[in-house]
């Protein structure tokens, strides 16, 4: 028995970093509560918090995370803490990443780095997580279920380390390496958002399915990404900024395997040098290859690994991703369609 009570539509543009859609009522209810737990102005980062919350995203962890909930019938003292601490996470993930990628735009505000500096988004992005890990415990206390901090724990590990195989590499990776990277840094918040109500609700016999899933659906994520990255539509300040970056990228992996030998040892050397010279011969040369209808080919193959995944879900968990699906198939089709 749970107590109830603790004191204390889719657009081109799914997967752009700055693009915030109307929000329903399950998003407007979750935002409303993330907001009651940030820091009032008063506080070193209480303007910071609620710059980066002044657009909401998609929610979709949270939102799912919601939507399970309501499945599996959960409380919503538990449920509401649950979406909150995933989908804060997230976002602790998106102010320090965007420090990292040196992105002044999200959600098409300035990021939180840009407008109040890089030390002030680190701090956030901390405090950020240190909330997300408080809201989890919440939600465990009420739901006499510990195991939930371990989930969030376990998933902000891999994610982050996701993030720091990116900055390991020392050339641009393989596919497969790629494919390790991308989905190591998409998948496993999808999965910590259902997988903490399966725990609740003693439902540990969709985790693994649920993990299927979502490691397809966030290699999906990550290619339609940077595709779009490469075609100029993801917010970037120019296309292809991701090799300017020399950030792992679907396309630029795909680009490399159609160079010769003497070119793709150009290539190497190039990306190795660090420099921006010559940058605009390679972002001309890397969209005038067929590298672009290649991975559109890949993301379908990706989306249909995530169809058939899907297949192994019993009949109650459709509901939870049906809109990820949807989505996805739109995106995916979308982009196969512009760049076949």
């Amino acid at each position: 028995m749970m107590p109830e009570s603790f004191n204390s539509n889719y657009e081109p543009a799914f997967f752009s970093r700055d693009v915030s859609p109307p929000l329903s009522d399950i998003s407007q209810s979750l935002l409303e509560f993330i907001i009651s737990r940030l820091p009032d102005s008063s506080h070193p980062l209480g303007k910071p918090a609620h710059h980066h919350f002044k657009k909401a995203g998609k929610q979709l962890r949270g939102r799912m995370a919601l939507t399970a909930a309501d499945c599996f019938g959960v409380p919503q003292s538990l449920s509401m803490r649950w979406a909150a601490a995933v989908e804060i996470l997230h976002n602790a993930s998106l102010v320090h990443d965007d420090i990292c990628d040196g992105d002044m735009v999200r959600r098409g505000m300035p990021s939180v780095w840009a407008q109040y500096g890089k030390d002030t988004a680190l701090a956030l992005g901390d405090w950020l997580i240190a909330l997300s890990f408080e809201l989890a415990s919440e939600a465990a206390c009420i739901g006499q279920t510990p195991k939930l901090v371990s989930v969030l724990s376990h998933h902000m590990a891999t994610t982050t380390t996701g993030q720091a195989s990116e900055f390991a590499i020392n050339s641009y990776p393989s596919w497969s390496k790629y494919m390790d990277i991308s989905t190591g840094k998409t998948a496993p918040l999808f999965v910590a958002a259902v997988e903490g109500v399966a725990y609740l609700a003693e439902r540990n016999d969709i985790i693994k399915p649920l993990q299927r899933f979502f490691t397809a659906a966030g290699g999906c994520y990550q290619i339609a990404n940077d595709m779009l990255n490469v075609i100029g539509k993801d917010g970037a300040a120019s296309p292809a900024s991701d090799l300017l970056r020399r950030a792992p990228n679907a396309v630029i992996v795909m680009f490399r395997t159609t160079l010769d030998r003497e070119h793709a040892a150009e290539f190497d050397s190039w990306l190795a040098s660090g420099s921006e010279h010559n940058a605009l011969n390679w972002q001309t040369r890397l969209r005038r290859s067929p590298a672009l209808s290649m991975t559109a080919s890949a993301l379908m193959s990706m989306f249909d690994e995530a169809e058939s995944s899907s297949d192994a879900l019993p009949s109650d968990c459709q509901a939870i991703i049906t809109p990820i699906k949807a989505q996805l198939r739109h995106v995916c089709r979308d982009l196969v369609a512009d760049n076949s």
